[in-house]
């Protein structure tokens, strides 16, 4: 088995079940298949072949998903990148992973680079421009007969490169059988069939949307409705209109979806799981959204790119006692650990790393053998999660490891403080940054986003996180700002906020 049979058999299955919604077109199975075959063929003709890297800059289209699976049924090697990255982000990545070819979206500003490239086949979609193959003309002039592909459970996919946080980003180098190991964790841990209709708004680009939706919802059989932008009111139109049952987003995206007025008008009967990652929801904000869009079907998925993602959930019913933990077992076919830097595992309350095993961890970073190396510790993915298991079994997340601020000797793990401060009924946002100290090594910085700034932000939080924190974990300074920085998955760039300190 690989991917892109998975479209040829529901092709054969479900010939007229909607496969692909987007805006007004309804395409089925059958027609995305033959779509699939059509761009492979003409790839062909243009020398595509197996083991080829195609880049994919394509938003959440219809392209995309053709994309997707005609690339790999040539047996090349597909790989989506997000659509937003600058042109010196894409030049690496197309260097990095040696493409032969890139597929790209006419609403790319940064398209203009890769324009009659002396070394890349250059697709681009809507009209014909001069320097470029057009992705429609490749379409049209393909042929429709079904493309067999040869890849086995073994073979190389894709490559999905990480969003960069702590520098370059790696090309995470992916087996067929990774891909569909998440997948048909996916599949069981949500209850996929036929009849499901997944809401696609977060980047197909990243891991979580791409493997545990697009091609998990693919392998059941389900109909994909797809976003190229994500507002909340689109949201919930969409659920309404087209009875979605799945949707995976940022904690944000609850977030601010909650806070939209005139919630209550809409019907979300039909929606079954309401799937959140990238970070674990606080137990104030899980109540705040299960009341605004009455629902207790919230469900809490861990992982990382590396992993498939496939790692640990926290299940509707655990939400109740256990909001802002992580879950208690791994997802299905995975397993974890929780161990020191020697790789003995920690006792019940104490802190370590959380390391991850299943078929869905990466073959490797491509390229690059050592950090492959250094990723694992022997079969086990490491995540760079601080977390520790409370009594019941529950694991919870204390710190990534490399934002532990060290001040005198002492670990001080930000994220605890983070939730503290997040009590204070004036902090929407916060985050918490070690910044050099002449004699402690690190001091603790606070910075926040609020509704309303108090006269003395220092004055104000040492009285609030009086007695609720050690005194060597309280934040000697203090912030405001009016957004944090964010990547593309909305996970808070920390390393902006402390180049920032740096620079004053």
């Amino acid at each position: 088995m690989n991917v892109s049979e998975l479209l040829s058999r529901n092709a054969r299955k479900y010939p007229h079940q909607e496969a692909v919604i987007i805006n007004k077109e309804r395409i089925s199975y059958k027609q995305l298949n033959e779509y699939s075959n059509r761009l492979a063929s003409s790839l062909r003709e243009l020398k595509i072949a197996a083991g080829d890297k195609v880049v994919l800059i394509l938003p959440n289209c219809l392209e995309f998903v053709i994309s997707y699976f005609a690339v790999q049924r040539l047996g090349a090697i597909v790989v989506p990148v997000h659509a937003k990255l600058s042109v010196i982000e894409l030049e690496y990545i197309i260097s990095n992973c040696n493409a032969s070819a890139v597929i790209i979206h006419d609403s790319v500003k940064e398209s203009a680079a890769f324009a009659g490239h002396p070394t890349l086949i250059s697709i681009k979609t809507g009209k014909q421009e001069e320097g470029w193959r057009s992705f429609d003309c490749l379409l049209k002039q393909g042929d429709t007969s079904e493309i067999a592909c040869t890849l086995s459970e073994d073979d190389e996919a894709a490559i999905l490169y990480t969003s960069g946080t702590t520098g370059k980003p790696k090309g995470v180098l992916f087996t067929n059988r990774n891909i569909l190991a998440a997948a048909i964790m996916m599949c069981v841990e949500m209850s996929y069939k036929p009849e499901s209709r997944i809401l696609h708004m977060m980047p197909l680009s990243h891991s979580a949307p791409l493997h545990l939706f697009l091609v998990a919802g693919t392998y059941a059989g389900a109909a994909h409705v797809l976003s190229e932008v994500f507002t909340p009111e689109l949201l919930l139109n969409l659920v309404q209109k087209e009875r979605i049952t799945h949707f995976f987003g940022a904690p944000v995206a609850y977030l601010l979806t909650a806070k939209q007025p005139g919630l209550a008008e809409y019907n979300l009967a039909s929606m079954k799981c309401w799937v959140y990652g990238g970070a674990p929801l606080p137990e104030k904000d899980v109540r705040f959204i299960q009341d605004k869009l009455q629902t207790k079907d919230l469900y809490c998925v861990y992982g990382l790119t590396e992993s498939g993602p496939t790692g640990m959930l926290l299940l509707p019913e655990d939400h109740d006692k256990k909001a802002g933990s992580i879950g208690k077992r791994g997802a299905l076919g995975t397993e974890f650990r929780i161990a020191d830097h020697s790789g003995y595992d920690v006792s019940v309350g104490e802190a370590g790393e959380i390391l991850l095993y299943s078929e869905g961890n990466m073959k490797g970073y491509y390229g690059d053998p050592a950090e492959t190396n250094h990723a694992y510790f022997g079969k086990w993915i490491r995540t760079g999660d601080i977390g520790r298991m409370d009594r019941d079994g529950y694991v919870w997340i204390i710190d990534r490891k490399k934002d532990v601020i060290i001040s005198g000797g002492v670990n001080v793990y930000p994220k605890e403080i983070e939730e503290e401060l997040l009590k204070h009924p004036s902090v929407i946002e916060a985050a918490v940054i070690g910044v050099p100290h002449p004699e402690w090594g690190e001091t603790v910085k606070a910075v926040m986003v609020m509704s309303e700034k108090p006269e003395n932000l220092q004055e104000e939080f040492q009285e609030f996180l009086y007695g609720k924190l050690a005194a060597f974990k309280l934040p000697r300074l203090y912030e405001t700002c009016e957004a944090l920085p964010r990547n593309a998955t909305g996970k808070v760039l920390k390393q902006v906020l402390r180049k920032k300190q740096l620079e004053v």
